[in-house]
């Protein structure tokens, strides 16, 4: 999904830490995030550790399915879904027995008003496009992202 000519990319004043322009470090960021596609569970602990202290608070939820040894060992169980909220739109991953899939949702007052399926690669150029609005706005989040992308 790309922004289309009435709204800017970074939706704010131009994040270039790459040097690329806003586009460009939609782009850099997307492919950072594409480099952690083994399942859902990577991208959590992306999301909510290393680009958690970035993100505003309750941007991030993560779904957990616990097991019967989960609950008694006191363990969170295995992750199972991804939840983004962004501005006007949630992010979805889920994982469904081996598949993983990517749901877009349009938000309105906090009621889900459309949502669509879509590839792995659609929801990770949106998330992308979401991080970046974020540290356009946030000085903070902005050098997180950066620290990020350099590991």
């Amino acid at each position: 999904m790309t922004t289309g000519p009435d709204e800017p990319a970074d939706g704010a004043g131009g994040l270039e830490p790459s040097g690329l322009g806003p586009m460009g470090d939609v782009a850099v960021l997307a492919a950072a995030l594409r480099t952690d596609r083994a399942d859902v569970a990577s991208y959590a602990r992306v999301l909510s550790g290393a680009l958690g202290d970035a993100l505003p608070p309750g941007t991030v939820e993560v779904g957990h399915r616990r097991s019967l040894a989960d609950r008694l060992g006191g363990r969170e169980g295995r992750v199972e879904s991804v939840l983004v909220h962004g501005e006007g739109r949630d992010l979805e991953l889920r994982a469904d027995d081996e598949r993983v899939h990517a749901e877009m949702r349009r938000v309105s007052g906090g009621v889900v008003i459309s949502r669509r399926r879509v590839d792995v690669e659609a929801w990770l150029q949106a998330l992308a496009e979401d991080l970046t609005r974020i540290a356009a706005r946030d000085a903070s989040a902005r050098q997180a992202f950066e620290r990020w992308l350099r590991m």
